[in-house]
């Protein structure tokens, strides 16, 4: 939201470039995962509180993703073009209709997603690169953008809507790595993996072990085909390589949390966060809100002003403010406002 170039472009000073290639080994790609796992499990937790209640799932949970759906289609064209929660009900419409796969046959269809999604993105970067045609180059049209989003409310939205249209074949393009994700958190909730984690303590060992130098591999290789030193002819075999070892890293950063929420320091910062999570929902949007008053034409209309570091730092000022405001909510409400909506229409009448 603060940059035409989302993040890929070209940076003049060695911080700026620097923190974009950080942000693209160790971020990108990889967080997004993390949501859409905790999406497809929270479908297992759905389920059972549906049996629990003797009411009908089937109703809930399409209640459930159409009113996603709705919440995704404001902040799309109000606040934030690159809306998730959209895609999120789409799909979750095609893991409705899988719910009932086997744990072990949801992540053998995962792991074909995401190889399938892979090999496709690595045969075109290869014919790129053969072609010796550059690939994957910041396209200028992101730079005419900056004016509209400088502009009035209306102006903005427009912006947003243009932006919109231009994302949809991403989110296209992306969806089997979303569904991957989900697939895999279906999967794990079967198993019950959160609620009993110890009993896979070793294997979460191993995936830590094993996937952060993976996912690290992975992620320094895509950096290196976005950022330099290899040109823009390498982008798609970057994007391949992300896909392929995001889900490794994302693995790692999940089960290393896990574990270390089990230890004497790591209870206090899960005490800290855990009533973010209980909000998760209403931070993603109020997340959207500030930066849209921030960076648009709503309010400082900062777009395209401010380079890659201030953005990062006033990231971290944000979350941390979140986190206590998250805190003093849980204690007084159950529900935050936007998950209370959520909620109330995902039960229907007389709830």
């Amino acid at each position: 939201m603060a940059d035409p170039y989302a993040g890929q472009g070209p940076y003049g000073s060695a911080g700026e470039r620097a923190a974009a290639w950080l942000v693209t080994a160790l971020v990108s790609s990889k967080f997004y995962l993390l949501f859409a796992f905790l999406f497809g499990y929270s479908f297992t937790l759905q389920a059972r509180s549906a049996e629990r209640e003797q009411a009908g799932f089937t109703g809930r949970q399409l209640r459930r993703l159409l009113t996603l759906w709705c919440l995704g289609l404001a902040h799309a064209v109000l606040l934030f073009p690159g809306d998730i929660l959209m895609t999120y009900a789409v799909l979750g419409l095609v893991l409705f209709a899988a719910r009932g796969l086997a744990p072990r046959t949801a992540v053998r269809v995962a792991a074909g997603l995401v190889v399938s999604l892979s090999a496709l993105l690595l045969g075109k970067g290869l014919l790129a690169l053969a072609a010796t045609v550059p690939s994957g180059a910041t396209a200028p049209e992101a730079v005419t953008a900056v004016a509209a989003y400088r502009g009035d409310p209306v102006s903005v939205v427009h912006a947003n809507l243009r932006q919109w249209h231009d994302l949809l074949a991403g989110d296209v393009l992306y969806a089997p790595h979303i569904l991957a994700a989900f697939l895999v958190g279906l999967a794990a909730g079967k198993r019950q993996l959160l609620a009993e984690f110890d009993r896979y303590r070793t294997q979460a060992r191993r995936l830590v072990g094993y996937g952060l130098p993976i996912g690290l591999a992975g992620g320094v290789c895509t950096a290196m085909c976005y950022h330099g030193p290899l040109d823009a002819r390498w982008y798609d075999i970057g994007t391949a390589v992300g896909l392929l070892t995001a889900p490794a890293l994302t693995a790692a950063y999940g089960c290393g949390l896990l574990l270390l929420l089990r230890t004497r320091f790591g209870r206090r910062i899960g005490e800290v966060l855990a009533a973010a999570g209980r909000l998760a929902l209403t931070n993603y949007l109020t997340q959207s809100l500030v930066m849209a008053l921030v960076f648009t034409g709503y309010g400082l209309a900062l777009h395209g002003r401010v380079g890659p570091v201030p953005v990062l730092a006033g990231c971290l000022v944000l979350y941390a403010a979140q986190l206590a405001l998250s805190a003093r909510l849980v204690r007084r409400f159950r529900h935050g406002p936007v998950e209370r909506v959520l909620h109330t229409a995902t039960r229907g009448r007389g709830h």
